[in-house]
């Protein structure tokens, strides 16, 4: 039986369900559940298996994790969402919409989402294995990390809210979840199957996923755009909330309009 995620959640209308990153649980969406509560949406960001209060689950992938993610929906009784997924959560949320397209409605991919190549393995994967192998805790994993990863522009308040999410999350926890990265090994003719109203956004500066991998993702998928941040780095919907809720508020409308 799949673990049923736990979530926080704001507003009433079409569901938009967001999954994070390894880096962090709900709070990584903590600005876009307000904003787009008040643009008459219904927000929920999810703390995957392992993260909050949500139980862990074995093995952990993509694969177990997006089941988490159909029996939510299930749980809820929800008509089909958009998911937004960030990092890990992108991957997820593609796993997803491989599984049961009819409970996706639109996706939205942020600094994640291609399987990785070998720089992405580098820059995303490594560092954070090996600041777990010199045990160090997270909150100095973070301090580690971030400022490698985070583009010249990010806001100072989101930074510290990268930090304190990361922070929180358990080490054996992140550890799992960094190694799930690449174990995500969906191909081009799997992906180029996915018919769902894709849009991908990316930071400039982001080391981990590139603007150019997202743009080789959106070759590959039969609806896809791309909105490429400039100044920001591996945590858009943190180092840029206003743009990034703006980006995704306006593909919302734009496909409400649309139907």
């Amino acid at each position: 039986m799949a673990i049923l995620p736990r979530f926080t959640t704001l507003g009433h209308g079409h569901t938009v369900l967001m999954l994070h990153d390894a880096d962090g649980g709900h709070l990584t969406f903590a600005p876009s559940v307000e904003s787009l509560a008040s643009q008459g949406y219904r927000a929920i960001a999810v703390d995957l298996p392992g993260y909050g209060y949500t139980p862990p689950i074995e093995p952990y992938s993509a694969k177990a994790l997006a089941q988490s993610v159909l029996a939510l929906i299930d749980a809820l009784k929800l008509e089909p969402v958009t998911l937004v997924g960030h990092g890990l959560g992108s991957m997820v949320a593609l796993e997803t919409v491989l599984r049961d397209p009819a409970k996706i409605k639109r996706l939205v991919l942020c600094a994640g989402g291609p399987p990785l190549d070998e720089p992405s393995y580098a820059n995303w994967v490594e560092p954070r294995l090996a600041a777990l192998d010199d045990g160090l805790s997270m909150e100095q994993i973070a301090e580690r990390i971030i400022p490698m990863q985070i583009g010249n522009s990010a806001v100072p308040e989101g930074v510290r809210l990268i930090r304190h999410a990361m922070s929180e999350v358990q080490p054996l926890i992140y550890r799992h979840a960094v190694q799930a990265l690449p174990l995500f090994q969906r191909n081009a003719a799997a992906l180029s199957q996915i018919a769902t109203s894709t849009l991908l956004i990316n930071g400039a500066q982001d080391p981990c996923n590139p603007p150019e991998a997202m743009e080789a993702l959106a070759q590959i998928l039969p609806d896809a755009r791309t909105a490429v941040l400039p100044g920001v780095g591996h945590w858009p919907p943190l180092e840029s909330p206003d743009e990034f809720d703006g980006l995704l508020l306006d593909f919302l409308n734009k496909e409400r309009r649309l139907h």
